[in-house]
C-alpha cells in the first residue's frame, strides 16, 4: 500500500490543477460572453409607441372629459376660403398649417405641434351645404362628435418638403386601427405630454363601441399613428422620411381613425368578437367625408413594416364598404396642411 502512496498523491495533485483550470477556464468564458453580449447593438427604435401598447382600464378615467364639439353658425363663405400663408421659422411663407421641411439635428422631444385654440366642429369637420346633403342616401345617420384634443407633443405639423429637402405631393390616405384599450385610456395617453419621441402617438379621430365619434387632432395637422410605415400601390411605393434616424412613414398623408377595441381583445390575442354596428357606420360616415376613394383606404397591419402590428384585428371590410358605398363622398374633412382649417 505504500508504494501506491506517491502515485496516489501525484494523480491528486494533478487532479486539482485540471479542476483549478477547469474553473478558471469557466470563469473567464462567462466573463468574455457578459463582454460580448454587452457589445452587441441595442433592438432597433421604432418611430413612436402607437396606442395598442396602452394599458386597458376597467372604468372611465375621471380626468378625462369629452366635450361636445359645438358647430359655428353657417359660414357660406367658408366653402371657398383661401388658405392663410403663414411664416415658419426660416421666414420662409407656407400656406397654412404646413412646415417647410423636417429639423435635420432634431431634439430627442422633437417638435411640439402649434396649439389649437378655440376648439370647434370646423377645426375637424367643415359641413358642405347640408340641406343637400341630408337628402341623399344615408346621410340621416348622423354620430354624436366629440373632441379631446391630444397634447402638442403627440402631434405635428405636415411637411411640404421631406428630410432629404424634396417636395411631398402624396394624394391622401386613410388608415384604420384598433386602440387594444377602452376608450378613455387611449384619450388619456395622447392627451399626456410625452417628452421622449418614442413614446409620442395620436390618432386624428377615434371611434368608441358606441359609435360616438372623438376627435384627437384636426386633419390639417400630422397625427403619430404609424411609424416606420409604407403604402404600396399597382405603381409603386408611399412614404415620406421626416426624421434623419427614423424609418420613413405614411404619417405626413394619412389621415388615423382607430375603433375601439371590445373588452375581449384587450390583449395580444389574433382576434376578438369584432366591432359593432354602430361603429363600422360612423366609420363608413366619417371616411366618406374624407373623398378619400377606397383604393387608398388601408390599415396599420397593411401600412406596417416593423412587423409588430396587426390591427385592426377581426376587421370586416366588406362590411365597411357596403356601409361605405350608402353614403356620398365629400371633402368636408380636407387632409391637408394647406386648407383652411385656420382659427
Amino acid at each position: 500500500m505504500r508504494k501506491w502512496t506517491p502515485i496516489l498523491l501525484l494523480t491528486l495533485y494533478l487532479l486539482g490543477i485540471g479542476v483549478t483550470v477547469g474553473l478558471k477556464n469557466k470563469d473567464w468564458l462567462v466573463a468574455q460572453g457578459m463582454s460580448l453580449w454587452s457589445q452587441m447593438p441595442s433592438p432597433p427604435k421604432f418611430e413612436r409607441v402607437i396606442a395598442e401598447t396602452v394599458s386597458p382600464s376597467l372604468s372611465p378615467s375621471p380626468d378625462i372629459k369629452l366635450v361636445v364639439a359645438e358647430e359655428l353658425p353657417e359660414q357660406p363663405e367658408a366653402t371657398h376660403a383661401q388658405p392663410k400663408t403663414v411664416a415658419n421659422v426660416n421666414n420662409v411663407p407656407v400656406p397654412g398649417t404646413c412646415a417647410l421641411q423636417p429639423d435635420p439635428n432634431p431634439t430627442a422631444s422633437g417638435r411640439v405641434g402649434p396649439p389649437v385654440n378655440p376648439v370647434t366642429l370646423y377645426r375637424f369637420r367643415r359641413p358642405t351645404d347640408v340641406q343637400t346633403a341630408n337628402l341623399q342616401g344615408g346621410m340621416s345617420y348622423a354620430p354624436n362628435e366629440y373632441q379631446a384634443l391630444a397634447n402638442p407633443t403627440n402631434y405635428g405639423q405636415r411637411f411640404l418638403y421631406d428630410i432629404n429637402g424634396q417636395p411631398v405631393n402624396n394624394a391622401p390616405i386613410v388608415v384604420i386601427h384598433e386602440t387594444v384599450s377602452d376608450v378613455y385610456s387611449a384619450v388619456n395617453f395622447f392627451q399626456t405630454a410625452q417628452n421622449s419621441e418614442d413614446n409620442q402617438a395620436s390618432y386624428h379621430t377615434l371611434i368608441m363601441l358606441t359609435g360616438d365619434i372623438v376627435y384627437i387632432v384636426p386633419p390639417d395637422l400630422r397625427a403619430f399613428g404609424a411609424g416606420d410605415s409604407v403604402f404600396a400601390t399597382s405603381t409603386g411605393t408611399e412614404t415620406v422620411k421626416t426624421h434623419p434616424q427614423r424609418p420613413p412613414s405614411v404619417n405626413n398623408f394619412a389621415y388615423h381613425v382607430s375603433l375601439e377595441t371590445p373588452a375581449d381583445g384587450r390583449n395580444n390575442a389574433d382576434s376578438h368578437s369584432g366591432y359593432t354596428a354602430a361603429q363600422y357606420q360612423s366609420l363608413a360616415w366619417l371616411v366618406a367625408k374624407t373623398g378619400v376613394p377606397d383604393y387608398r383606404i388601408t390599415t396599420h397591419a397593411a401600412v406596417d413594416r416593423s412587423g409588430e402590428r396587426r390591427d385592426p384585428r377581426s376587421f370586416d371590410a366588406q362590411l365597411f364598404l357596403q356601409y361605405l358605398q350608402s353614403y356620398p363622398r365629400t371633402q368636408e374633412i380636407m387632409i391637408s396642411c394647406q386648407s383652411a382649417y385656420l382659427n
